[in-house]
């Protein structure tokens, strides 16, 4: 976590700091070595969200374009009792969760009913096939009426199988934590992938990461764009 509770304040973890999950209350510990970003960690063994993975340099650059106060917010369901921590929640209730890891489908699909309305941020540099599969692909695109907007033909050709039936927009990353130099690297730009309306077929948004981040920043409404 990058957050912690010292006297009920939303605090970042340093060194020799101890502070109270948000989630559960438990004691957590600072955890600021040299490998890993500074974070809490649980001082006993905890299942406090199983759904909370390690974070890495990507994941907080991410956040970080994001006000504080909308960083790792708890989401309640009141009538389950069901708590979950959104990597990022909008003051419009929009939830933006950064994946880095693997995510199976049948998984992704309960995020997805749990934190709706919500985005998905992808790392797609995790896989190298995943990228050059996706840049041999590029050209074949289909353009559309509007700008940046494609059609993409066979889609499970282009982009990982676990994300092609998401019921909500997919954003993948190709950059991840990498410079880039070539000023016409197609990884300098973040490729949304708009829910499957027909078969066979996707919709995709080519889009700059200032475009991305400031569209969140005022509430998300291209990412409502129908497909």
């Amino acid at each position: 976590m990058k957050f912690a509770l010292i006297n009920n304040t939303k605090t970042i973890a340093f060194k020799g700091a101890k502070g109270v999950c948000p989630n559960c209350g438990s004691e957590v510990i600072a955890k600021c070595g040299d490998l890993k970003q500074p974070h809490w960690a649980h001082k006993a063994i905890s299942n406090c969200d199983p759904w909370w993975e390690n974070e890495t340099e990507w994941h907080r650059n991410w956040k970080n374009n994001f006000p504080i106060e909308w960083q790792e917010i708890i989401k309640y369901d009141s009538q389950t009792g069901e708590k979950h921590i959104a990597d990022i929640c909008t003051n419009d209730g929009l939830v933006v969760e950064f994946q880095h890891s693997h995510l199976d489908s049948i998984e992704r699909l309960k995020r997805e009913s749990f934190y709706k309305p919500m985005i998905w941020i992808v790392d797609g540099s995790r896989l190298k096939r995943d990228y050059v599969r996706f840049q041999i692909s590029i050209q074949n695109f289909q353009r559309t009426n509007m700008s940046g907007v494609f059609h993409v033909i066979s889609p499970d050709k282009v982009f990982p199988k676990d994300w092609l039936k998401s019921k909500v927009p997919v954003i993948f990353d190709y950059k991840g934590s990498l410079t880039l130099k070539d000023p016409k690297d197609i990884r300098r730009y973040l490729y949304c992938m708009l829910p499957q309306i027909k078969q066979n077929e996707v919709t995709i948004g080519v889009l700059t990461r200032e475009f991305c981040i400031n569209n969140i920043l005022k509430g998300g409404k291209w990412f409502h764009l129908k497909g």
